[in-house]
């Protein structure tokens, strides 16, 4: 059996591999793969000084910045709204996988939906939160983004963020098996960039650390997507407060739909300096 081998990065392991060449050649050799492993997010909830543990999800996700993806997951599923009520954050798994659980504990007297808990979170790399078939999925304490404001983007500006992302895709590079989500200033500057094999965890991971910074809402920032657009992601951003979305992919009718009714400037297929305006095209500005 081909052994995989620990690079000493936990978002990437070597494997041994057997590379055919012309259909004939056989070349033992390796190859560095993107790192897959359950996370299982807790929550500590304090009462008059009683703690309970309450499991809220389970998620495929490769290893690092899980506090953020915890915090961020929280945030965007409406769970939690603001820093100052986490008490702290930290790994609690078991020897044998001893960071791939992670509690999240809120400071005594802060209260959670509770029915939120109650729906039993499933995720995984690939479909995101499972059952969200509606916009009434976006009942989540979600306010409309003030299409009214000043905060405009250049169009030509938008057509070199794809190559921005990529030269911050360091282990899709090595491994070409993660998705990434940056965060944009009005400008251009990068502000933050995530990589996961998962779409929804580099979101959740990126908004989490905006979240733990107090930076949040972010209502002069652009969201950039490595891959499609779907509905889940839309309703991330607009958690966020982010007022506009880009997607090298296509976006799904929902996350459209999403971006009409929530007023986030969606756009996609941001690439070979082109792309699509599906919604919001009042925050670009034309040369």
């Amino acid at each position: 059996m081909p052994r995989t081998i620990v690079t000493g990065d936990p978002a990437q392991s070597l494997v041994e591999i057997v590379r055919i060449n012309g259909g004939h050649d056989r070349e033992p050799g390796s190859d560095a793969v993107a790192v897959e492993e359950p996370l299982e997010i807790r929550l500590g909830l304090s009462e008059h000084g009683r703690v309970r543990h309450q499991a809220v999800s389970v998620t495929m996700r490769t290893p690092g910045n899980d506090f953020e993806l915890a915090a961020g997951f929280l945030f965007t599923e409406g769970i939690i709204q603001r820093p100052d009520q986490v008490a702290g954050i930290k790994h609690c798994g078991g020897k044998n996988n001893p960071t791939n659980t992670v509690r999240l504990d809120l400071l005594d007297g802060v209260t959670v939906d509770i029915k939120r808990l109650e729906r039993n979170f499933y995720t995984t790399s690939s479909c995101g939160v499972c059952g969200k078939t509606s916009l009434e999925a976006l009942a989540t304490g979600a306010r409309k983004i003030d299409a009214r404001g000043s905060f405009k983007v250049a169009a030509d500006l938008i057509e070199t963020l794809a190559g921005k992302l990529r030269e911050q895709q360091h282990t899709f590079k090595s491994t070409g098996g993660l998705h990434a989500a940056a965060l944009f200033a009005g400008g251009g500057e990068l502000l933050g960039v995530r990589e996961d094999v998962g779409r929804h965890n580099a979101v959740d991971k990126l908004i989490g650390s905006r979240f733990l910074a107090g930076e949040l809402p972010a209502h002069e920032a652009v969201l950039f997507l490595s891959g499609r657009a779907s509905f889940e992601l839309l309703q991330k951003a607009v958690m966020g407060g982010i007022p506009i979305v880009c997607a090298v992919g296509a976006p799904s009718s929902l996350a459209i739909a999403a971006a009409r009714e929530f007023g986030v400037t969606l756009l996609g297929f941001v690439r070979d300096q082109r792309f699509n305006i599906y919604a919001g095209e009042e925050r670009l500005a034309y040369a």
